[in-house]
């Protein structure tokens, strides 16, 4: 291990993680820096050095570049690895030899966050053969669900408000900046609330509806959405958004599935609203002749809907890895971490009807204790307790030459 490193910043999650991560690197004797691209990036920095970026996106590749020369960057620290002003900061990494550290939410939640070398999801290291999980999980521990925290969603509301307040100037203060999201903070606030108002009124539908489906064993897919902001969507997969994947999946559905089956969408619970997706599948079920056989739930009890259904069809969905872990047949639409011969199924949707069959458990087992030792941190990204955790947890990941995945393989 070096005896001190330089630790570059660049864009965090909305909320003081980022800075007291590099509170406590600076103690440990390590230098820190942080280039600020917007106003809230700004308002989650203090006492420590930074630099702002407040110009054209053309001109960021160079900029960095100079900062990690001057400085004498070793390591860089930021938050999703597909954001504009990331990508070029991990493609300069690879060329200069700069270890980048990338956070991301967990792909075991709620109490795990990820952390690794280079990229995650899609860009991960993580391999796809089945007996490097089998011969390597077998030396590891079980990890469980690590230790419990407050995982306040009000906490993380408030910070996300914080943040894009601090945001308002920026058309004056950095003109060049463009977000990542694909909508306005204020759109996502106003869509959210006037969900929220139609998901109270429809708890005790949708709880009835999954109720009678357990009851009566009534064979169903599972459909959970994502957010049609998702990188993971955006970035990471052939379609365009929700829209897509669900006339692609109702059509083979219609042509394909058993004819008593039912399918059941879930829309994501941090989705604003902005598309009518009742609507939506209305016209699809009348298109593909499906009248009568699809259930749309706005909220639900995650786990009876994974315990009963003949199979889950995600495109990279976290919930793809708790579907795992029941035991339950899962098809991905695209190539999130955990799609291996032995976990997923690898045919076509359109064999995936009839044809699917349960994860292999022990291989589950060992793929998810190796992807928990290897990038998976203990701990949150919004309330005191979660952030404490998280950073406690971090060390093992950042300090070393090599990460934990990187000793592995």
């Amino acid at each position: 291990m070096d005896n001190q490193r330089h630790f570059l910043f660049l864009q965090s999650v909305c909320s003081p993680f980022f800075q007291r991560l590099a509170d406590r690197l600076s103690a440990a004797g390590h230098r820190v820096h942080k280039i600020h691209f917007n106003g809230g990036d700004a308002a989650y920095w203090r006492g420590h050095p930074a630099s702002s970026w407040r110009r054209d996106a053309a001109l960021l590749p160079a900029f960095l570049e100079e900062r990690a020369r001057t400085l004498g960057i070793t390591d860089q620290i930021l938050f999703g690895d597909q954001r504009p002003v990331h990508k070029p900061a991990v493609a300069l990494g690879k060329r200069l030899g700069i270890r980048t550290h990338v956070f991301e939410e967990g792909y075991f939640r709620p109490s795990w966050v990820t952390l690794e070398r280079g990229g995650v999801n899609t860009c991960s290291r993580l391999p796809r053969d089945p007996d490097w999980y089998r011969r390597v999980g077998a030396g590891l521990p079980d990890y469980g669900d690590g230790l419990a925290f407050d995982g306040s969603f009000f906490k993380r509301g408030l910070h996300d408000v914080v943040y894009h307040v601090a945001c308002s100037a920026d058309w004056l203060r950095y003109p060049g900046y463009r977000s990542h999201a694909t909508v306005s903070a204020a759109a996502e606030y106003i869509g959210f609330l006037r969900r929220s108002t139609r998901v109270k009124a429809q708890e005790r539908i949708d709880a009835a509806v999954i109720a009678g489906l357990a009851a009566q064993a009534t064979p169903f897919y599972f459909l959970p959405l994502q957010l049609n902001s998702d990188a993971q969507i955006r970035e990471h997969s052939s379609f365009a958004d929700m829209t897509e994947v669900m006339a692609f999946v109702m059509a083979s559905f219609a042509a394909h599935a058993p004819a008593d089956a039912r399918l059941v969408i879930k829309n994501h619970p941090l989705e604003m609203g902005a598309s009518d997706y009742p609507q939506i599948i209305g016209q699809l079920q009348q298109q593909h002749g499906l009248a009568g056989r699809v259930d749309y739930l706005e909220t639900g009890d995650l786990m009876i809907l994974l315990s009963h259904a003949l199979g889950v069809v995600t495109v990279n969905s976290t919930v793809g890895g708790l579907s795992l872990q029941l035991g339950c047949p899962t098809i991905t639409l695209s190539d999130p971490i955990y799609n291996i011969a032995g976990l997923t199924f690898q045919g076509r949707l359109d064999d995936f009807w009839r044809d699917a069959i349960a994860p292999d458990a022990g291989l589950f087992r060992a793929f998810r204790n190796t992807v928990i030792h290897t990038t998976q941190v203990n701990g949150g990204f919004y309330s005191d307790a979660g952030i404490a955790l998280a950073i406690d947890n971090s060390m093992r990941f950042l300090l070393p030459d090599r990460s934990p995945l990187e000793s592995l393989l």
